[in-house]
């Protein structure tokens, strides 16, 4: 039996009707007589999607008891033996409970697959497990659940249920999705509008990206070469020189103008040879395009013109863009150009557009990357063509001239051939231009004519040294050609390598990066990175680009042993011997790169270790003591009040209580502020931001502290500022207690708050001892207390939590001053909300709904899982 087909029904939110639409496509199927059955859906209460389930027959589900509570899961092993047709399956990304048949819901459903049962199920775009990252930066929720993105891209069918962020914060309202408790916290946190906006569009373009892989693959298997202009895809030919910065912006306005376009850069390297452009260019326009949004590609061809066609129809782009030829005039005897070529054969069905620019006609410069001995097929055959095809035409237009212009002149028209051979061809064309040129010489021109003898000895003396004249020169010329081309191809090798060195001494590369650019500079299909630990162990890679990267030195096309157990490993052809000197520099700067990126995690990893050991140890002194005096206090309190030895009068037993209350709250702080300090160094404080005025907070943050030991002076006519208010009140009360603490008696603490421009500062001034400028920085840092303050007095952390909370709020800071005439002022600025950053309300169907200014992406604390 074959495998059954998956249909999935994507949304970019819950509540968009994935399952209701799951179940009307049910009703269609069992109407139409299919044997259909309901494997597992959630109807989570919504009766309209309960209703849908009428009719529908039904797997009972699985009981399970899992640490005292009782679940329901998909009877697997019941779906196989019911054998239906279709089984529908909510919730793809759903996590079973433990003693389950499978850890994920998908597994279950692969199971199904393979049995040959068609499915039908549900997932939303937040678990997708390749966009957790964007999708927790986007709403400020890690997604738990997640489905592989390969097992949603196997589906057969993927189908979007799209609503538009207005139309589900109104079905929201409408108690359609959550219980009525729990709606205004869900559309001021996961439903916002912004957020809802983002990961619509996030779902879009995913499934706009598998309909064009769905396109390519169904072109491939029709073999259908022409363009399909179903989207604007706008590839950018390179050639490594400066004006392909201005091609690639211009592409991208194109790309612009019309929604979905794809802007595809690409660079043709010849296959013999170094590739012709320079790597630090190609690096930077690399950069460029990427950071466009395009992507860059490295495509290895002979005929620029037809390799640039090859891969603009296999990718299905609808236009090409190429710079005017940088060739000057004299040039274009050798050829028409890229540019011309390409406009020639691209058909109707791709557009060129021809873009100038500031280098147009300025030259092209030598071919820096060829080696001296390979000038190329089409020079080598020229070489040959002038050097024994034009002394015979040569020959025949002089005999059929009626002038007279001696043999010295025919000496010379026929050694300026012999010049022109060993320019295009090298030495053996022009050796055999001079031989053929002294047999026309002496048969057409030297008496006796028509014959190969020579009757005057000065005539065979002037054909001696003709022949002598024109070796010589030809040897001269091809010297001076090899030593010119050695010297650019030592000045290309000497460019890369200087740029390699650089670029890896200032750390710019990565390990995948610096084999891109082995790949691009000796235009390799792959590249691989090889180790193994010893001299009979299996090698591994340490790194690889390219397809199909080779797993052994032995099966590659070029091998490069870097010690005893390392080898640098390239396929597609076989380098020449000459190109083995900079391969030696790129795989020495590999091992650099390599043992740079492990001694970077391993410090990383030290550091971690070393910060973990510090807060350890600190804890351990906290625990030690600071928290077994307050318990030592309470066990005493209690053990007294226990006591059956001594009758304590009502003031004593009120004494001891107030001690236990003392005890306990001091623990209740110490413990509090190790949870605080443990959650900034994991990175888990997520604020929820919102506007409010500080004469909120303020008052309620003074609550731990004597009523008459702080003055509070904040002007009701102060802006709202945009903060999380429960880390606010943690962060003054942290500061105003600390500075109650070293305040001396009779000296409140005062508290009060300015606005400065676009900020609100809240500072907090105390007549204590002070702290000198060095240790300012310091006081802030976990576990460290300032001077002689007694161990008793707390484990040193409500400056740091302080100061965690307040960075961790919009733009918020905590920094320490000296209060003019003697103390410390602590300085809380925050950002303030001003009248025009307000985000305008509007009012639709009687619902009152944030306007476009709201739509900023702000982290929240909780979403729906």
């Amino acid at each position: 039996m074959g495998r059954g087909k998956l249909r999935i029904y994507l949304g970019a939110a819950p509540g968009v009707g994935k399952t209701y639409a799951m179940l009307s496509e049910a009703h269609r199927r069992v109407e139409r007589g299919a044997d259909c059955v309901v494997g597992f859906v959630e109807h989570h209460g919504r009766p309209r999607t309960e209703v849908m389930l009428h009719g529908l027959d039904q797997v009972p589900r699985r009981a399970l008891l899992y640490r005292g509570a009782g679940f329901t899961e998909m009877d697997v092993d019941a779906v196989l033996a019911r054998r239906p047709a279709i089984a529908l399956v909510d919730e793809l990304a759903h996590t079973n409970v433990p003693g389950s048949r499978n850890a994920k819901r998908w597994q279950d459903v692969e199971e199904l697959l393979r049995a040959g049962i068609d499915v039908v199920t549900t997932v939303n775009i937040q678990h997708l497990e390749s966009l957790g990252d964007v999708v927790e930066s986007i709403t400020g929720v890690r997604q738990r659940e997640t489905v592989p993105d390969e097992v949603v891209r196997r589906a057969d069918q993927i189908e979007l249920v799209d609503m538009s962020p207005q139309a589900l914060r109104r079905r929201m309202a409408h108690g359609n999705i959550y219980k009525p408790d729990k709606v205004d916290a869900a559309l001021s946190n996961y439903f916002r509008p912004g957020n809802l906006t983002a990961l619509r569009e996030l779902a879009l373009l995913w499934v706009a990206d598998r309909a064009d892989e769905y396109l390519q693959q169904y072109r491939g298997e029709h073999g259908i070469r022409s363009t399909w202009q179903a989207r604007e895809r706008i590839v950018v030919g390179l050639t490594g020189g400066p004006e392909g910065r201005t091609l690639i912006r211009r592409a991208a306005r194109l790309a612009e103008k019309g929604a979905g376009g794809e802007v595809l850069a690409v660079y043709i390297a010849r296959s013999d040879g170094l590739t012709a452009a320079s790597p630090k260019e190609l690096a930077v326009q690399r950069t460029l395009v990427e950071d466009l949004g395009g992507t860059f590609h490295h495509v290895i061809g002979d005929n620029v013109p037809d390799a640039l066609l090859a891969f603009a129809r296999g990718v299905n782009a609808t236009q090409i863009v190429l710079g005017s030829s940088r060739r000057k005039a004299w040039q274009y005897v050798f050829g028409p150009g890229v540019g011309a070529g390409v406009a020639r054969d691209s058909g109707p069905d791709l557009d060129v557009h021809i873009v100038t620019h500031e280098h147009v006609a300025k030259g092209r410069g030598l071919p820096v990357v060829r080696s001296a001995a390979r000038l190329g097929r089409t020079r080598i055959i020229a070489g040959w063509v002038v050097g024994v095809v034009f002394p015979v035409l040569l020959a025949v237009l002089l005999t059929h001239v009626d002038a007279d212009l001696g043999l010295a002149n025919d000496m010379l028209l026929f050694l300026s051939l012999t010049v022109a051979a060993a320019l295009l061809g090298g030495l053996f064309p022009a050796l055999a231009s001079a031989a053929v040129g002294s047999l026309l010489l002496n048969y057409f021109f030297a008496p006796p004519l028509h014959r190969f003898t020579v009757s005057d000895p000065k005539n065979i003396v002037a054909i001696a040294v003709f022949f002598g004249v024109a070796v010589s020169v030809a040897s001269v010329v091809d010297l001076a050609a090899r030593r010119t081309h050695q010297a650019a191809r030592l000045r290309a090798e000497s460019e890369i390598l200087s740029f390699l060195a650089g670029s890896v001494l200032r750390g710019e590369h990565t390990l995948d990066a610096l084999l891109e650019r082995v790949r691009e500079t000796f235009a390799m299909e792959s590249v691989a990175l090889l180790e193994r630990a010893g001299d009979v162990e299996p090698w591994k890679p340490a790194g690889s680009v390219g397809p199909s990267p080779v797993t052994r030195p032995e099966d590659a096309d070029v091998d490069m042993p870097i010690g005893d157990h390392m080898a640098l490993a390239l396929s597609g052809r076989v380098l020449p011997a000459e190109d083995r000197r900079v391969l030696g520099a790129f795989a020495a700067q590999a091992v650099v790169v390599l043992d740079r990126q492990r001694l970077v995690g391993e410090a990383e990893e030290a550091r971690r270790l070393a910060e973990g050991n510090r807060i350890r140890t600190a804890l351990l002194a906290a625990v030690s003591h600071d928290l077994r005096t307050p318990l030592a206090s309470i066990k005493a309190s209690v053990s007294s009040l226990r006591s059956d030895d001594v009758e304590w009068s009502e003031e004593d037993r009120a004494e001891l209580l107030e001690g236990i209350e003392d005890g306990a709250d001091r623990l209740d702080h110490l413990v509090g502020n190790l949870l605080d300090m443990s959650r900034l160094q994991t990175g888990t404080v997520t604020p929820l931001i919102r506007e409010i005025d500080l004469d909120e907070v303020v008052p309620m943050a003074l609550g731990g502290v004597p009523e008459d030991s702080v003055v509070l002076d904040v002007p009701e006519s102060l802006p709202m500022v945009a903060v999380d208010p429960g880390l606010l009140e943690r962060t003054v009360a942290n500061v105003v207690e600390n500075a109650v603490k070293y305040s001396p008696p009779g000296e409140p603490v005062l508290v009060a708050a300015s606005f400065l421009g676009d900020r609100v500062e809240v500072r907090v001034v105390d007549r204590g001892p002070g702290v000198p400028d060095e240790a300012k920085d310091r006081i802030f840092a976990p576990f460290q207390r300032h001077g002689d303050a007694p161990r008793g007095a707390g484990v040193g952390l409500g400056l740091a939590v302080a100061r965690g909370f307040a960075e961790a709020m919009d733009g918020g800071t905590l920094a320490a001053e000296d209060t003019p005439g003697g103390g410390l002022t602590m300085v809380l600025t925050l950002r303030a909300v001003t009248r025009d950053r307000t985000p305008p309300r509007v009012t639709v169907d009687g619902e009152d709904r944030p306007g476009p200014a709201d739509l900023e992406p702000i982290r929240q604390k909780a979403g729906p899982q």
